[in-house]
């Protein structure tokens, strides 16, 4: 089957959860989620949950694991927690919970990045894949970031995606 094929089969409309990671945003100053929100919306998608929860890897994985396991939803995206300090923790959090990994993903959101930021993109470790049938991202929580994410990367592929992950 061609490209054009898959993508033709894919689903038009995806529910998707939204999870900002950080201990300082609320819901007034979540710019990366409701950037993540705005994006899917306007694609045609459906956004039916988001959510802000602390930097911890318990609190993260429990958040990711619920939404997982709804059956409204067939994408999960994060944002926030992807550096290398202390407190990033949400890429350790998810990773543990990922069936198939998108290496690719990660890859090519770096690829992306370096081109606006130069080296700084080595700190980002996005990273994409599947768990319990859903396809699941880990953004960065800059709103740059996630705008380039969900631009060049997650809106034009998600139909397809999920097309792939429920075969």
């Amino acid at each position: 089957m061609s490209q054009q094929e898959h993508k033709a089969s894919a689903p038009v409309s995806i529910g998707c959860y939204v999870l900002t990671v950080s201990d300082t945003r609320t819901p007034a100053t979540d710019t990366s989620g409701a950037a993540i929100a705005a994006l899917i919306e306007s694609a045609g998608h459906r956004i039916v949950g988001r959510d802000i929860v602390k930097d911890d890897p318990g609190r993260v994985a429990a958040q990711v694991s619920a939404a997982i396991a709804r059956e409204d939803v067939q994408a999960v995206i994060t944002t926030g927690g992807t550096g290398i300090t202390a407190r990033d923790s949400t890429f350790e959090a998810v990773d543990a919970l990922l069936e198939k990994r998108l290496d690719g993903f990660g890859e090519l959101f770096r690829m992306l990045s370096y081109a606006d930021i130069g080296p700084a993109a080595m700190l980002s470790r996005a990273t994409a894949g599947t768990a319990g049938g859903r396809i699941v991202f880990v953004l960065p929580g800059s709103e740059g970031a996630v705008r380039l994410a969900m631009e060049k990367l997650i809106v034009p592929e998600l139909g397809h995606l999920v097309q792939q992950v429920t075969k």
